[in-house]
């Protein structure tokens, strides 16, 4: 899994499945394929086409959804979410999908992404009666699906979703049809896939391997997708703004073997090490990634600086995911039960140490301790994309500039404050270079907010300090 000793964590993970007589245990494989984008809760909701049955637990899914839950979720449709809490807090009603039920039917909704308007469209709603059951910004989509009335649900699904500012991939279910959307910008990854005479969507394709489903095409922004026994159709909710995809995806969130544009992962950052050897090369013996989403990169990097790649870092697979600790001291702790040293690979070795980003610093200090104190001569530091110098409130959960080292500190002094004897970061426009050259797709279009504070949304959460919003405003502008 990937993001475990690291201070940065993933959003979260959707899929969906229509047309399948096992729509349950479908769903509950897609999401253990996704389960690096979310490990602190899941659910799974699904339709017989009569009503729609939970089951939702905090934890992975292995320990959520056992095979006696799993034989109560009977249908033919169904959605699920991993989530990982990058808002609205880690209580149980904020696990999705999150399920309602009213006269004139139910709903199920589970959304990757965050909504920078969230808590003013909240106060709004809170205004004329809305009463919320959670402090997920995703129930602040079903209240404004509801105030609709009565009209027909696409209708009150778009008329929603154009309220809607901010990042979010989507998937509803109610008893008879399947609905996607993604928002304006493609702030998320979305693709649509198909196995046998069922359609599946994910927000990764590696989930459609694990299904066994052919990948269809990538959910387009601004679109809407909906899916009953007549098929797909596709609809529009609002016509496509500049493409934003986050540059993150590609970086470091999802899985070496999913692709995104038609471009695999791992090959991505491969190029990405590529050309971090060519813009930050250093006299070494050897070179490492850390584990486990860093591996690519490393490869790429000794790949194009002929320094020999070895396994100088090892990962214990059999323990819990740091980041879950309540602490930051018991996530350090953490990382030494995750990461060793292999000393008769680092003693008396220049060593480069490949990682994808540095976030607050704390674990990559610990690391380089570690690599030191295996024997190793010299710690090279290189990293695989900018300084992350803002905070991402688009589903990452970074959501002070505090607590980012590159945004108090200058890269020399990161490297000191680290231990390293050098140190680099890939820069920005080598990054978009390395992302985008490919011959298959055009350009994707990046967010690169956290690298640079230019975001490609109003900011509107009034949570967000007014003197951090006018910073970020006037970065945008």
């Amino acid at each position: 899994m990937f993001g475990e000793i690291k201070g940065l964590n993933e959003e979260c993970g959707i899929f969906g499945v229509f047309g399948h007589t096992q729509a349950g245990h479908m769903t509950y494989y897609g999401l253990h394929a996704l389960q690096h984008r979310g490990q602190e809760g899941a659910g799974v909701v699904v339709s017989d086409g009569e009503e729609l049955k939970q089951s939702k637990g905090e934890g992975l899914v292995t320990d959520v959804l056992d095979e006696e839950q799993l034989s109560r979720l009977v249908g033919h449709s169904a959605i699920g979410h991993v989530r990982y809490s990058t808002a609205g807090g880690k209580t149980y009603e904020n696990i999705q999908p999150l399920y309602f039920r009213s006269s004139t039917g139910s709903l199920a909704l589970a959304h990757n992404g965050n909504l920078v308007n969230a808590s003013k469209l909240r106060q709004e709603l809170e205004e004329t009666g809305s009463i919320f059951q959670t402090t997920s910004d995703t129930e602040v989509i079903a209240h404004l699906i509801k105030r609709q009335g009565k009209k027909p649900i696409i209708d009150r699904v778009k008329h929603a979703l154009n309220e809607l500012e901010g990042a979010f991939a989507m998937v509803m279910l109610d008893e008879h049809q399947l609905i996607a959307a993604l928002d304006p910008r493609g702030m998320r990854p979305l693709s649509l896939g198909k196995v046998g005479d069922a359609y599946a969507l994910a927000s990764e394709t590696c989930a459609f391997d694990v299904v066994g489903a052919e990948y269809l095409r990538e959910v387009k922004p601004g679109e809407l997708l909906v899916i009953n026994e007549e098929g797909v159709h596709v609809d529009r909710f609002q016509q496509p703004k500049d493409r934003s995809i986050c540059t993150m995806e590609y970086v470091y969130f999802a899985r070496p073997d999913s692709n995104v544009d038609g471009d695999n992962i791992h090959s991505v950052r491969k190029r990405l090490g590529k050309t971090l050897a060519s813009v930050a090369p250093v006299e070494a013996d050897v070179v490492t990634g850390v584990p486990d989403s860093s591996i690519s990169a490393a490869i790429g990097y000794a790949e194009a600086s002929n320094i020999p790649y070895e396994l100088g870092l090892i990962k214990n697979r059999y323990v819990g995911r740091t980041f879950i600790q309540p602490s930051q001291e018991l996530r350090e702790r953490g990382v030494q039960m995750k990461l060793s040293a292999v000393r008769k690979i680092v003693e008396g070795k220049r060593v480069v140490m490949v990682d994808d980003s540095i976030v607050r610093g704390t674990t990559s200090k610990r690391i380089v301790r570690m690599l030191k104190e295996a024997g190793a001569k010299e710690v090279h530091v290189r990293i695989s994309s900018p300084p992350i110098t803002h905070p991402c409130f688009y589903g990452i959960d970074t959501s002070t500039s505090g607590e980012l080292i590159a945004a108090n500190h200058t890269v020399e002094e990161i490297g000191e404050k680290i231990g390293a004897d050098s140190i680099s970061f890939l820069p920005i426009d080598s990054m978009i270079e390395a992302v985008d050259r490919q011959d298959q797709s055009p350009n994707c279009g990046h967010c690169l907010a956290c690298f640079t504070g230019n975001y490609p949304t109003d900011l509107y959460d009034q949570s967000i300090p007014p003197h951090q919003k006018e910073q970020m405003i006037g970065a945008r502008s």
